[in-house]
């Protein structure tokens, strides 16, 4: 009985972490972009650093990005992972790939640079370590809802 309280307990403060993660994204009115809503060309301020989080906290507040997006649009977001590239509907996809503290699952969040850069000469190689850092939207290609960092800026080295 101990045991089963101990765990219930744990489950309780890890919910309550990333409930509270998810909630104090939006406290001000303009997180991470200027005062009409825009990225007003100043540097982008981050709201939500997923570089100095665990590895759990991290898979845990991407999955609270993906399942709560509403939460977290307009919101600066840096993050550090791996780089993908996707190509489909005439258009190049690019990916920051995150995986869990196991290794065994992984989820992404595609990005838009803020400048134009050549693909694949002006960036990484597919599977190297990047950092990205933008403004978290979402859009629809048809009725699907995607989520992206947009006016991004990426590092790698």
């Amino acid at each position: 009985m101990k045991k089963i309280l101990t765990v219930m307990l744990a489950l309780f403060i890890c919910i309550a972490a990333c409930s509270c993660a998810a909630t104090a994204v939006r406290e001000d009115s303009s997180p991470g972009r200027g005062p009409n809503g825009d990225n007003d060309g100043g540097e982008l301020r981050i709201d939500v650093d997923l570089t100095k989080l665990s590895s759990t906290m991290v898979y845990a507040e991407v999955y609270n990005m993906m399942s709560a997006p509403e939460l977290y649009t307009g919101s600066g977001i840096r993050m550090k992972g791996n780089f993908a590239h996707f190509e489909g509907n005439g258009r190049h996809y690019f990916s920051c790939v995150i995986a869990d503290a196991t290794a065994c699952c992984a989820q992404g969040i595609e990005f838009v640079l803020k400048d134009e850069r050549k693909y694949p000469d002006e960036y990484p190689e597919e599977g190297n370590e990047i950092t990205v850092s933008g403004v978290f939207d979402i859009y629809y290609e048809g009725e699907t809802m995607y989520a992206q960092l947009i006016d991004a800026v990426i590092e790698w080295k």
